[in-house]
């Protein structure tokens, strides 16, 4: 089986908006000294959203194209990312205050959901079940 014409551009357009968001997110915040800044609350909250826009913006484009196996994987790791990373947060910002190994964990997550990888490797594992 062949991709749909309409199933690789929607593919490629979701792709080109995840390397954006993914792009200016680290050349305009955490390749920028200015925002630290940022209060750290501002600074998590800024990171939290940018990665809600990411899955987003792949809940988009994965879940109009033809196999719904990708959409509902993407939600998974996705909403399982988020719960991680809202867990931790909320442990840190109002219980205790966690160790550099805890937040490093925490940073490993959220670049795994921000990062185009995740998406790119959908779009391989889909075309290599295809042939």
């Amino acid at each position: 089986m062949k991709l749909y014409k309409t199933d690789k551009v929607r593919f490629i357009a979701g792709l080109v908006i995840i390397v954006l968001i993914y792009s200016i997110f680290y050349i305009y915040f955490v390749e920028n000294g200015a925002s630290k800044l940022f209060p750290r609350k501002t600074r998590h909250i800024i990171k939290f959203l940018a990665t809600i826009l990411v899955y987003f913006v792949g809940t988009f484009h994965l879940g109009k194209l033809n196999d719904s196996w990708m959409s509902k994987l993407w939600h998974f790791v996705h909403v399982s990312g988020l719960i991680i990373l809202s867990s931790m947060g909320f442990f840190h910002w109002y219980i205790f205050e966690v160790s550099l190994a805890f937040k490093s964990f925490a940073v490993s997550i959220q670049e795994l959901l921000m990062s185009p990888m995740l998406y790119v490797a959908m779009g391989i594992l889909n075309k290599s079940l295809k042939q």
